[in-house]
């Protein structure tokens, strides 16, 4: 008698949480297959105390693109220190939302919704169109100017609402390959140098520290110091933060800007940000807050324009979000349904007045990569932190 055949080895099967809506269930991958240096996927979590830092590491990476919004736009409208505080209190107060909605109900993976800086673009034509009009104050100028911003916001999202409920927007992903979607997300990462790099020349003695630190701490030091691994790889990037922070702390106390250009006071002194001394203690943003909306067609359209921008980028962070949580590349439906999603929250941001709308956040995206955890629940914590600082604005990291 012949021998038996030995079996076929066991094929592994996702459970059906992590397929794509519609697709067969055949064989494929675990998420610890799919990337083997993520410690925790998108359905794992980290214990509560390290969730929290984690979380608040995601919260100090989505602050920056948006006091830098603020800080570029709201002077720029007439705005004071108080508005600016006020500002960015507004649009942590909307991008928590977003998050929320997105990781509830959305594409539900780890991604933040933060401040977009295609809007820059449309919110500056608006300013310009105010600069040369009489107004009894500066206040009065910024107040208008938000209103149009407002106005515009509110338009606009509706673009996003109906090509995204529609599915108008998904029927179009369908041709989303790798070819695609590899440029997408590298062009849109890209693009952040453009307004991180000169930023960092303004003040290279404390920029250019902080990014040699940051790739040393994380990618040699870690490897240098078993012991320390773990807290090297995933929170090398607060730890930088807070030795830089001291350093330039310290250079702003010994004098050391005293005869510098306003520039560089500007960009490396720890004591020019003023949002600490000028927001208000206790401060709940409001629909209307800056007054009745203003319509005006000529920037409406300006402002659709960048909320295709910001669906062709969220729809590219998406992807690389998926990847680096392990979870499955989201499905056609599901990444409409979150552009529609993202639509409702432009609409509310019109409606409670932020400067700009937002888009899944690339820099956070990268953390997922940094630290090699995809956990949606640290992101869902770090939305607690952007509520806690939009309502208690003293409380806000002097940066």
């Amino acid at each position: 008698m012949g021998e038996t055949a030995p079996p076929p080895p066991p094929q592994v099967v996702a459970p059906p949480s992590q397929m794509p809506l519609g697709a067969a269930r055949g064989p494929t991958w675990t998420p610890a297959e799919q990337l083997h240096q993520l410690q925790y996927c998108i359905h794992s979590n980290p214990s509560w105390p390290e969730a929290f830092a984690l979380a608040f590491q995601h919260y100090i990476v989505m602050l920056g693109s948006i006091v830098i919004i603020a800080s570029s736009l709201v002077p720029q409208m007439g705005g004071d220190h108080g508005d600016k505080a006020r500002v960015i209190q507004t649009m942590l107060f909307m991008s928590a939302i977003n998050t929320l909605i997105q990781t509830f109900l959305g594409t539900r993976l780890p991604t933040v919704m933060t401040a977009s800086f295609a809007f820059t673009l449309p919110v500056l034509s608006i300013i310009n169109d105010y600069s040369d009009r009489n107004f009894r104050s500066e206040h009065e100028r910024f107040e208008v100017t938000m209103r149009t911003i407002q106005g515009s916001l509110i338009v606009s999202s509706f673009l996003n609402i109906f090509i995204g409920f529609s599915k108008a927007w998904g029927n179009f992903t369908r041709f989303f390959s790798p070819i695609v979607i590899v440029p997408v997300v590298c062009v849109v990462g890209l693009g952040l140098f453009a307004r991180g790099f000169p930023l960092l020349a303004n003040c290279v003695e404390i920029g250019l520290p902080m990014l040699i630190l940051l790739v040393i701490t994380q990618q040699y030091l870690r490897r240098a110091l078993p012991r320390a691994h773990h807290i090297l790889e995933r929170f090398a990037l607060l730890l930088c933060i807070a030795l830089v922070w001291s350093f330039a702390a310290v250079l702003t106390e010994a004098g050391a800007y005293n005869n510098a250009k306003q520039q560089t006071k500007q960009s490396c002194r720890t004591d020019r940000s003023f949002l600490i001394s000028s927001a208000p203690w206790i401060k709940f943003p409001y629909p209307f807050q800056w007054g009745a909306p203003i319509f005006r067609a000529s920037h409406v359209f300006g402002m659709m324009g960048a909320a295709i921008v910001t669906s062709a980028e969220s729809t590219g962070t998406y992807f690389a979000a998926a990847r680096l949580s392990g979870a499955t590349p989201p499905p056609a439906s599901v990444v409409s349904q979150s552009i529609g999603l993202q639509g409702v929250g432009m609409l509310l941001e019109g409606i409670f007045g932020a400067a700009v709308g937002t888009t899944a956040s690339v820099e956070n995206v990268g953390l997922l990569g940094l630290t090699h955890i995809g956990s949606r629940r640290v992101v869902q914590i770090s939305t607690g932190f952007m509520f806690f600082f939009a309502i208690f604005g003293p409380f806000f990291p002097s940066v």
